[in-house]
């Protein structure tokens, strides 16, 4: 049977365990055991050890045909020193033949609002899109050494009916006029989850794929279906200058970076069919 590690055990890895329930013998990395019962109950079998920590990764190594590689960076710097040791923790024994990873969209920077296929130059403008960036280089040239196959999904805005801005519009948080507004991306957590597993399967080697669905939607509309979705009023549309003046710095940052992405990879390359097309019918 295949044995799968999951690096990284958070919400999307584990809708990915239990979409591998009874196809594989799925491993998932945790820091302590104390959401140890939480993982079995999805059908993973828990080791415990912690990316920030080089010496509690020795059990990893040959543990896995393949990887899933879910795990963020540190909140600060513009490396990704857990990668690095990831890295060095399956180099230590025999290699797994797959490693599929999930980064980010926010690695391509300001794009304004152009459509952005996967041939896009990355230029990350802020710290957090950067250490994801350095995580996709160390990924990719340690594959391109060693012959191990790489994917990496830039995922977007990820969300599910129990992740997404609700605290936030039902604050009554302005929105950006129309005119002002920048496009954004998403991409439902179960799809994430499926496009990880079909990426094991089909991906080409050392690929780059946009985990994103067919929504295109202006960040302000996106609101609106959240809205919609709780039963509060939409969000009040205002100039670009008294939103930035209203939200927190993090929210600048999504602001100030607008991108339209395609798909047509995960659908041709992946052979892969939304579950989700759209966040309506996501949140539906």
């Amino acid at each position: 049977m295949l044995r799968i590690l999951i690096v990284g055990c958070g919400d999307v890895g584990l809708r990915a365990a239990r979409q591998l329930r009874g196809k594989a013998r799925v491993y998932g990395l945790l820091r302590s055991a104390e959401r140890a019962d939480q993982l079995r109950a999805a059908g993973v079998i828990p080791i415990i050890g912690d990316l920030d920590d080089r010496r509690s990764l020795r059990r990893i190594a040959g543990l896995a045909d393949v990887v899933f590689h879910f795990a963020p960076p540190p909140n600060e710097g513009e490396s990704d020193p857990r990668t690095r040791r990831l890295i060095a923790a399956l180099s230590a024994a025999s290699l797994p033949r797959t490693l599929i990873y999930v980064s980010t969209s926010g690695v391509y920077g300001d794009c304004a609002g152009a459509v952005v296929p996967e041939t896009w130059p990355a230029r990350p403008k802020n710290a957090r899109a950067q250490r994801r960036q350095d995580a996709e280089k160390q990924l990719r040239h340690w594959a391109a050494r060693t012959g191990v196959g790489l994917a990496i999904l830039r995922a977007p805005g990820i969300y599910a009916n129990d992740r997404m801005p609700e605290e936030r519009v039902r604050k009554g948080l302005p929105a950006l006029r129309p005119e002002d507004d920048i496009y954004t991306n998403h991409i439902h957590a179960d799809d994430l989850a499926g496009l990880a597993i079909a990426a094991l399967f089909r991906a080409g080697r050392n690929r780059l794929y946009n985990a994103v669905d067919d929504s295109g939607l202006k960040m302000g509309d996106w609101f609106d279906v959240v809205a919609d979705k709780i039963g509060v009023a939409r969000p009040p549309r205002l100039p670009k200058e008294e939103v930035m003046a209203a939200v927190t710095p993090a929210m600048r940052t999504f602001l100030s970076e607008s991108r339209r992405l395609t798909n047509k990879r995960i659908k041709v390359e992946l052979r892969y069919r939304l579950r989700y097309p759209t966040v309506r019918e996501g949140l539906a």
